[in-house]
C-alpha cells in the first residue's frame, strides 16, 4: 500500500461544474495513448536542455521544463522495463511460460510504451520504460507546435495530446494498467508467479509521484484544477466501473471450473487456516462463512459518499453490490448480470459527481462515515481497509486538520503494515482512536 508521505495541502479550487462535466464526457470517448494513431517519438526528444531536460526549474517559463529529470531520477515509472530484468521477474516468465520478461507482450503493455513497432520514432526505445508519450500521448503532431509563442493548452489536445488533468481521463489512464483492461490485465496466473497484488487509489498515487508540473495561476488558467477529493471520489467510481466491466468481459472465464479468482477477495483463501475471515457486512450478511466473496473495496468506499452526497443514490448501489454479492452463489451468468445492474448505480453516482463542489461539510460527513463504519469493523478485509485509510487521510489533508491527530493516524496506518499479519480488530480499534481525536 502507498500512503501519502507528508503530503502538504494543496489549494483546491475547483473548476466550474460545466466545464467539469464537459470534460468528463469527453474524457471517456478520447483514445488512449497506447491506442492512438500517433507516432511515439521517445523520452529523448523531450530531454535536452532547451526542452524539459533542464536541471533545475526554469523561473522564467510557464512550465518548469526541468521533467524529464524528474521523471528519470525520481519517478518509478522511469524504471518500469528495468523491473523486467530482475531475477524475480525472470522466475516469474519462466513459471508462466513467457520465454523473456522484457519481450513478452504482457509484461511490456505496462512496464513500456509498448505501442506497435511500426508507431515508433527513431528516438524511441521500449527499454525506457513508461515514457512521456505513455500518459501524454504520441507526441508527433505536437512536439513543435506546443512550445510555439501563442500556442494554447487547447491546441495541444486538438493535436493529439492526452488530458491528463481532467479527473476522468486520469482515471481511464491509470486504471488501464493499475486495475487493467480485457485486453492488458495481471491475472491471477500472474499474481501467483509472483507479481504482487494488485492495489491502486488514484489520488494517493497521483500526490506520492513526483511532480514535474506546478499547480500555479497560470497552471490553473490554462487547465484547471481538480481537488483532492474529486481526484479521489473520481478514481473510486471509474474503478468500480472498471472492475464490472471486466465482470462482464471475456476475463473473467478463467481456468476450467474456476472464474478468474483475480476479481475476488485475495485475503478470503491466503491466511492461515486458523485465522477465521468470517466478518460480515450490511452488503454481504446472509452469504454463507465458505462463499469466497469479490472484492468490494471500491464499492464500499463509493457507498460512503453516496450516502452522504444522495441517499437514494446510496441505497441503489447498496441494494445493487448485496445482489452482486448473493449472485456468486447462483453462477455466472446471474453474477454478469448483477454487475450490469450494479454499473446503471455506479454511473448515476459518476454523474452526480462530475464537477461537484464539495463542501467543507460533506467532507467531514464522509469522513465521520468512514471512520464509525471502520470502528464498527465492517472493512475486515484488507482491501476495504487500506481504502478507507487512503481516503480519510485524503479528506484530513483537505480539511486541514490531519497534522492535529498525526500520531492516531500512524497508528491506525501501522495497523496495515503487513497485510498477511492483518488484524481487523486491531484495525477497528486504532480507526475509533482517530474519530475520538478529531471529536
Amino acid at each position: 500500500m502507498s500512503r501519502r508521505a507528508g503530503a502538504p495541502a494543496r489549494g483546491h479550487r475547483i473548476a466550474l461544474a460545466a466545464a467539469a462535466a464537459w470534460a468528463a464526457s469527453t474524457a471517456l470517448a478520447q483514445p488512449l495513448p497506447y491506442e492512438s494513431d500517433d507516432l511515439h517519438l521517445g523520452p529523448a526528444t523531450c530531454a535536452t536542455s532547451v526542452c524539459h531536460g533542464k536541471v533545475s526549474p526554469d523561473e522564467t517559463s510557464n512550465v518548469l521544463l526541468n521533467e524529464y529529470r524528474t521523471w528519470s531520477n525520481d519517478d518509478y515509472h522511469s524504471r518500469a522495463y528495468n523491473v523486467l530484468r530482475s531475477e524475480e521477474s525472470r522466475r516469474m516468465a519462466e513459471r508462466l511460460g513467457l520465454g523473456n520478461a522484457t519481450t513478452a507482450q504482457v509484461c511490456l503493455d505496462c512496464h513500456a510504451d509498448n505501442v506497435p513497432v511500426e508507431r515508433r520514432g527513431e528516438k524511441f526505445q521500449i527499454s525506457d520504460g513508461v515514457g512521456c508519450e505513455a500518459c501524454h500521448g504520441g507526441a508527433e503532431r505536437w512536439i513543435e507546435s506546443h512550445a510555439e509563442e501563442g500556442a494554447t493548452h487547447q491546441d495541444n489536445l486538438a493535436r493529439g495530446m492526452y488530458p491528463t488533468e481532467q479527473p476522468e481521463a486520469r482515471a481511464r489512464l491509470c486504471l488501464s494498467c493499475h486495475v487493467g483492461t480485457e485486453h492488458r490485465f495481471a491475472d491471477h496466473d500472474i499474481m501467483a508467479a509472483g507479481h504482487p497484488r494488485m492495489s491502486f487509489e488514484l489520488e494517493t498515487f497521483t500526490v506520492n509521484q513526483p511532480a514535474h508540473y506546478e499547480i500555479d495561476e497560470d497552471y490553473v488558467r490554462r487547465k484547471g484544477e481538480i481537488g483532492s477529493v474529486n481526484m479521489w471520489v473520481t478514481g473510486m467510481v471509474m474503478k468500480a466501473e472498471r472492475q464490472l466491466a471486466l465482470i462482464r468481459s471475456e476475463r473473467f472465464e478463467g481456468h476450467g471450473i474456476f472464474p478468474e479468482l483475480a476479481f475476488f477477495d485475495c485475503h478470503a483463501c491466503h491466511h492461515p487456516m486458523d485465522a477465521l475471515r468470517m466478518h460480515s457486512t450490511p452488503v454481504t450478511s446472509g452469504l454463507p462463512p465458505g462463499m469466497v466473496r469479490l472484492d468490494d473495496s471500491s464499492f464500499q468506499m463509493l457507498l460512503a459518499i453516496a450516502d452522504v452526497l444522495d441517499a437514494p443514490i446510496g441505497e441503489r448501489l447498496r441494494e445493487r453490490t448485496r445482489d452482486l454479492h448473493r449472485a456468486t452463489a447462483r453462477g455466472r451468468g446471474a453474477l454478469q448480470g448483477a454487475a450490469g445492474e450494479l454499473d446503471g448505480a455506479v454511473d448515476a453516482l459518476r454523474r452526480f459527481v462530475a464537477g461537484h463542489d464539495y463542501s467543507a461539510g460533506e467532507m467531514r460527513r464522509m469522513r465521520e462515515l468512514l471512520l464509525a463504519r471502520a470502528g464498527e469493523g465492517r472493512y475486515g478485509d484488507f482491501t476495504s481497509a487500506e481504502q478507507a485509510f487512503l481516503a480519510v487521510e485524503t479528506l484530513s489533508i483537505v480539511l486541514d486538520d490531519a497534522g492535529a491527530v498525526a500520531s492516531v493516524l500512524d497508528v491506525w496506518f501501522e495497523s496495515l503494515a503487513n497485510e498477511h499479519e492483518f488484524d481487523p480488530g486491531a484495525y477497528a480499534a486504532a480507526a475509533r482512536r482517530v474519530s475520538a481525536a478529531l471529536n
